[in-house]
């Protein structure tokens, strides 16, 4: 791996994970007290960053630092959650239907 497939890789997750908070690259820049044009050179390779810039970039969207460095088809721990999120909302509408439907049988047995 070159340093320019590591900034590329960087760059690809960094406006996945951005974006997947539904953030700007201005939000983000905002967020961590940085230039809107920093971010969009980051996500593209053109500019590397501190440590510690890493870090705040990880903590404002909420990810370790290591998945910024995984490539794409290791990272499952986003579609892991979006399944996870997904189940727990189908499972409480399907709980929502089901008193629905049992108020409605009430309404027409009680009358």
């Amino acid at each position: 791996m070159t340093e320019s497939d590591l900034r590329t890789m960087f760059g690809e997750n960094l406006k996945r994970y951005r974006t997947n908070k539904g953030l700007s690259q201005a939000k983000l820049a905002e967020i961590l007290d940085i230039s809107p044009n920093f971010i969009s050179d980051l996500e593209t390779g053109k500019r590397w960053l501190s440590s510690d810039t890493l870090i705040n970039i990880a903590n404002a969207l909420g990810v370790d630092v290591y998945e910024f460095f995984r490539p794409k088809q290791k990272q499952t721990s986003e579609i892991t959650a979006f399944i996870q999120d997904y189940s727990e909302k189908a499972a409480l509408v399907a709980s929502e239907a089901v008193i629905r439907s049992l108020e409605l049988l009430r309404m027409q047995y009680t009358t």
